[in-house]
């Protein structure tokens, strides 16, 4: 009976080991582990090429206000909230932020960022600034999403279940969007008035459900700013900057993980934030 026990106990611990291993390796900062390999949810724009992603580490919630106000002295958020996600930030102030916050943390920045020099890439006649940003290769520091690692994040990686969003194929268990960020929830047609006379806004992060790996929000709540040029898929010049993910003032195909948007790199808006990640 004894050694009946002990032999139980063994295979319990190796299941519990086994099971506990499945689950995202968590770093501190609500950073999640995420395990690399080739895109496996067949609705990703990703699905089917020639692509492998890297390990890497990607914040579990989209940036907050607390968060930039700490690294950067001040909110330009125009919801005001400790939890709520920053928004009204360009792609280039969140470039800074990333390399402050890694000064800050003791990290190496990840980008060599130039405003006296115009990027030649850059080919947005409404962007007055067009800095130069390059990548410091080898850096430890924090950086944007490429968009083949947010989708791969937001499908779930290698856990994937193949959702349309990101965590469920209902957007309204995973995502603000504009039917549900207001006091009400709006039926009909996307329409402006409504969602303004509804007070729709940003929510605080982390209420609804996470997708595979325990990711929140990457469908709805603010559109997230990516590294990469919109136009063909890895671009390497254009005129806009990718955003993925849609946000409160959105409609549900903005939701979608396949969902391709683009904003000026100088543009800023009360639906516009992002969230970080790490290399390995």
């Amino acid at each position: 009976m004894r050694i009946r026990i002990l032999f139980l106990s063994v295979v319990m611990m190796v299941v519990i080991g086994a099971c506990s291993q499945e689950k995202p390796v968590m770093k501190k900062d609500n950073f999640v582990f995420v395990k690399g390999g080739k895109m496996m949810n067949t609705k990703s724009n990703y699905y089917g090429k020639s692509v492998t992603i890297s390990n890497f580490y990607i914040g579990q919630y989209e940036v907050t206000q607390k968060e930039w106000l700490d690294v950067m002295g001040s909110n330009p958020s125009q919801f005001q909230g400790a939890n709520l996600p920053v928004e009204m930030v360009s792609w280039y102030d969140v470039i800074e932020f990333c390399n402050n916050r890694s000064i800050k943390d003791g990290l190496k920045p990840y980008y060599n960022l130039d405003k006296t020099k115009k990027d030649p890439n850059n080919q947005n006649a409404n962007d007055p600034l067009k800095w130069t940003v390059t990548i410091n290769e080898g850096a430890n520091g924090y950086r944007l999403p490429t968009e083949a690692e947010w989708e791969y994040a937001a499908s779930g990686g290698q856990t994937s279940k193949n959702y349309t969003y990101s965590g469920s194929d209902n957007a309204d268990e995973v995502a603000w969007y504009w039917r549900n960020a207001g006091d009400t929830y709006l039926s009909g047609d996307w329409n402006w008035p409504s969602i303004e006379n509804n007070k729709n806004k940003t929510k605080t992060i982390g209420i609804k459900k996470p997708n595979e790996l325990g990711l929140y929000d990457l469908s709805g709540n603010v559109r997230e700013w990516c590294w990469n040029w919109f136009g063909e898929l890895d671009s390497p010049s254009g005129s806009y900057r990718v955003v993925k993910g849609g946000g409160w003032i959105g409609d549900i195909s903005n939701d979608a993980l396949s969902f391709r948007g683009k904003f000026d790199a100088n543009g800023i808006g009360p639906d516009q934030g992002f969230r970080l990640i790490r290399n390995e």
